[in-house]
């Protein structure tokens, strides 16, 4: 797909960056001008089958491109902070994949840079605009459910049970930022965030499911209490074998909203009825079916962040930022660093209670 006459954007990460970034950009306007990765070879047939001008290997040689104006970043997670903290030096407008950082210091010190730039600065938490989690949000902040009290968030995923499945090194690598708690429990630790308000404490557990030894978790129990009284359990593999009915559920002191299906409902005395999507919520059309097995997370992917890349070119036009859920900035990515760092000191000492 050619890219029109909108502002450069360059994607740093070559995968999930090539897939996601680079289609939603476009979709958002703006002129996807190179494609970043360490593999030159690799980097350059992706950027081939995408039509971007530029295979780089060099960031600085990106940023240097005449015209661009923003940059994604889709590394693996031990290179977010050294890339960011370029790009923002260099003034460019930036949305970096989560999870943010490797912990809440170096977190801090990529809010720090950018807030010194006076630059737009996004997360990637692009499931805050889909429409199940988006409906929740807008339930309980609607007065739904009465005052939320209970929150239940368990799924089972079969992602990677199969030991002799192709990943990425890192993803396995703790040092590197690897493992599923970063990988999913970011999301769904800001998916709480914004639907319950800070997190108060918390109880945790890492563990392997699958038949791995000497790795980064692949699942995760996390016990949780916020700051406004609410009690929850968080738990989720990404090794399981099928893929049983998920739960996502916050019960109030008037009601209960949960989502099944992509669909969210709400039951209170008067029954229970599901809640339709109103139109500032609704996302632009899914991309056609694919058979390519790299696409088949595409449908319910691309249409959120292409909202989010929306809020991207808002900044880039000197536009005030407006959305029509909660923008996620690189202030989320502190706070949720904050309490993953939590959950990881909780499972290592045993479960004990960790405060926020």
């Amino acid at each position: 797909m050619a890219d029109g006459a909108g502002p450069g954007a360059v994607v740093v990460g070559t995968s999930f960056g090539g897939r996601v970034h680079v289609p939603a950009l476009r979709a958002a306007g703006f002129t996807v001008e190179a494609l970043v990765g360490t593999n030159p070879e690799k980097t350059a047939r992706r950027a081939e089958r995408l039509g971007v001008p530029h295979p780089l290997t060099s960031v600085a040689e990106a940023l240097e491109l005449p015209g661009v104006e923003a940059v994604t970043i889709a590394t693996p997670p031990a290179a977010h902070a050294p890339v960011a903290i370029q790009a923002a030096r260099a003034g460019k407008h930036i949305i970096c994949e989560k999870p943010f950082a490797l912990d809440t210091a170096e977190a801090e010190t990529m809010l720090d840079a950018v807030e010194s730039a006076a630059v737009t600065h996004l997360v990637g938490h692009e499931f805050r605009w889909a429409l199940d989690r988006a409906l929740v949000y807008r339930a309980i902040q609607d007065g739904l459910i009465g005052e939320p009290r209970l929150a239940t968030l368990v799924s089972l995923v079969p992602f990677v049970p199969d030991p002799e499945m192709r990943m990425q090194a890192w993803w396995f690598d703790e040092s590197a930022g690897g493992g599923w708690l970063g990988a999913s429990g970011s999301h769904i630790i800001d998916q709480l965030r914004e639907w319950l308000g800070e997190f108060d404490q918390v109880s945790a557990r890492l563990n392997v499911v699958s038949d791995r030894v000497d790795v980064a978790e692949d699942s995760f129990t996390v016990r949780f209490r916020t700051r406004s009284g609410v009690e929850g359990v968080l738990q989720q593999t990404a090794a399981s074998w099928g893929m049983p009915p998920a739960v996502s559920a916050v019960a109030g002191t008037m009601g209960t909203v949960w989502t099944s299906g992509g669909a969210t409902f709400v039951a209170d005395r008067d029954g229970t009825r599901e809640l339709p999507v109103p139109p500032d919520l609704e996302l632009p059309p899914p991309p056609p079916p694919s058979d390519d097995p790299r696409e088949r997370f595409s449908g319910v992917e691309l249409g959120p962040y292409t909202r989010l890349c929306e809020v991207l070119r808002q900044g880039v036009d000197g536009r005030p930022l407006s959305a029509a859920v909660p923008i996620p900035t690189f202030a989320d990515g502190v706070a949720a660093m904050r309490i993953l760092d939590a959950i990881r000191a909780s499972s290592a000492n045993d479960g004990e209670i960790v405060r926020i």
